[in-house]
């Protein structure tokens, strides 16, 4: 008996229709919220597919891909760590979909910015209210035995 190597099909570096679609359906609620974010697909070095889901305008960060290798399909975060790897795109899409980051980078600046107002309060500005009582109340008796 003679075996016969087959060569492997190399994927054309394209999504198919059906493949897009899932895709697009799973990160619709994400880009539908009004918050600027869009998709756009690519290419790693060795031709394979990549879909990018980007961030709002001007910086158009990109926030996860999903990259076809070898039947595989992979999604990693935006800065390059593996979430989720499977022969199904299906459940890749489910895995997208939970990991789309769903507080707006404006509203999470927001709450860093009000987490520093406070704490600036709570170190700066309470002591020197703590330490004006202490002098009232130390200099209030001598200011009453002067009336």
């Amino acid at each position: 008996m003679s075996v016969v190597a087959f060569e492997r099909k190399q994927d054309n570096g394209e999504w198919s229709e059906k493949e897009l679609n899932t895709l697009a359906a799973a990160f619709g609620a994400a880009m539908a919220r009004g918050i600027g974010r869009r998709w756009e697909t690519g290419m790693t070095e060795n031709g394979d597919a990549q879909f990018y889901l980007l961030g709002p305008l001007p910086e158009q960060v990109c926030e996860l891909c999903v990259s076809r290798i070898g039947g595989r399909y992979v999604l990693e975060d935006g800065c390059g760590r593996l979430l989720f790897e499977h022969r199904n795109l299906e459940r890749v899409a489910l895995h997208a979909k939970a990991a789309v980051p769903s507080t707006s980078w404006l509203m999470v600046r927001a709450i860093t910015l009000w987490f520093a107002i406070r704490n600036t309060i709570h170190e700066k500005v309470e002591p020197l209210l703590v330490e004006g009582e202490e002098l009232f109340v130390q200099f209030v008796p001598q200011l009453a035995a002067l009336a």
